[in-house]
């Protein structure tokens, strides 16, 4: 049964997407309310509360198949304040690259190491820390890789992402398992850009991984929608209405094409600040009904949360996403336990990984990279 080290753990989702078949060595968090989230689910037995810069080769246990890195986006997103990997946050991947070279140097480097974050990471500081990223392989003599892969083609929310992985020097590549260049879905121009724009030492163990696509989503947004959630309320028809309010021309006509439809359609709200003709800014409701969920965003820093708009001919009801709904939006089953508090629910949700996703990447890489047998996929 191969092992992983689960870092920026989060309340544990790579965990949840690995499932029974692979053993969690150690698991790292700096937040006290996700690393709660994750013993409620996981159990305290691996995992260790704190800042990663302060862990040593000591705490690491044994010898690792993978180790998984969803380092802080906030410094990479394209939303936030593009500081990149000198920022705070996302900066990060130093202190957890610094750990993997330890092990390295004692002969414990794990056998794969997997990193996830925004695409913003393609084009932070005109490409130069993706570049930073695909060199820190390259000299640790590992063969590495990008790979985008949006979460909609698992779950109904539209949530690409970057995962870099790379594979150990000694570890022997299946030909079947690299591409003689990009290939579609998930090596989109944006990647390929910024694989032409990486120095030489990062290109020349730069590989194509190529994994198949996953089969159709069958879920849409509707069906994982609650009728009585516990921890958010419906609207009152004056709620709606000034929410109805907010949308410009070209929403609304969203809404009424949805009345027209005869059927119950279930939209995603988000609001945004836009400028005006005037050149003044001011707040809009934008709406999708593609039967998918924008991309979760964590409450923190003024992020909106989403809203769902939910339209059965002449009704139309809103309110908050629940906590529950995020979460399976995420991929995780119903069993998973939440936090209590719906914004550190939320926050834990907006923040992790796509269970699904890393499902995938498991049974169609990591786990045929590693000579196992793939395991099979959780339902979609």
């Amino acid at each position: 049964m191969p092992s992983f080290l689960e870092f920026f753990a989060g309340g544990g989702m790579v965990r949840a997407g690995l499932a029974g078949g692979w053993t969690c060595l150690l698991a790292n968090d700096i937040d006290a309310a996700k690393a709660a989230a994750y013993t409620d689910n996981w159990g305290a037995a691996v995992l260790k509360l704190g800042d990663i810069a302060t862990l040593t080769t000591a705490d690491v246990p044994g010898q690792a198949d993978l180790a998984w890195g969803s380092f802080p986006c906030q410094d990479l997103s394209l939303a936030g304040a593009k500081a990149g990997l000198a920022g705070g946050r996302s900066g990060t991947f130093y202190p957890f690259w610094r750990l993997m070279t330890a092990l390295m140097a004692e002969g414990r480097g794990p056998r794969l190491i997997a990193l996830e974050n925004v695409c913003g990471t393609l084009t932070s500081h005109g490409g130069r820390d993706f570049d930073a990223i695909g060199r820190a392989f390259a000299v640790a003599g590992y063969q590495w890789g990008a790979l985008v892969i949006d979460a909609s083609l698992f779950t109904p929310q539209s949530r690409p992402r970057l995962f870099l992985i790379g594979a150990r020097g000694d570890l022997t590549i299946d030909p079947d398992r690299v591409g003689d260049g990009p290939s579609a879905p998930f090596h989109p121009p944006p990647l390929q850009s910024a694989v032409r724009a990486l120095s030489p030492i990062a290109r020349a163990r730069l590989v194509w991984w190529r994994i198949a696509p996953p089969p159709p989503r069958i879920r849409t947004f509707a069906d994982l929608i609650e009728e009585a959630p516990t921890d958010v309320a419906w609207h009152d028809q004056g709620q709606t209405a000034r929410l109805l309010d907010l949308m410009s021309p070209v929403n609304i006509a969203k809404v009424e094409a949805a009345r027209r439809q005869n059927r119950r359609r279930v939209g995603a709200v988000y609001r945004r600040t836009r400028p005006t003709s005037d050149g003044g800014r001011t707040q809009r409701a934008e709406v999708r009904f593609d039967d998918i969920a924008g991309c979760l965003r964590t409450p923190a820093g003024g992020s909106s949360r989403q809203t769902i708009l939910v339209v059965d001919g002449p009704l139309v009801r809103s309110r908050l996403i629940s906590a529950r709904e995020t979460a399976r939006l995420m991929g995780l089953p119903d069993s998973y336990r939440l936090p209590k508090g719906y914004t550190d629910a939320y926050h834990l949700t907006g923040d992790g990984v796509v269970a699904p996703v890393v499902r995938h990447l498991a049974s169609d890489l990591f786990e045929p990279l590693l000579g196992e047998a793939p395991t099979s996929r959780a339902a979609r």
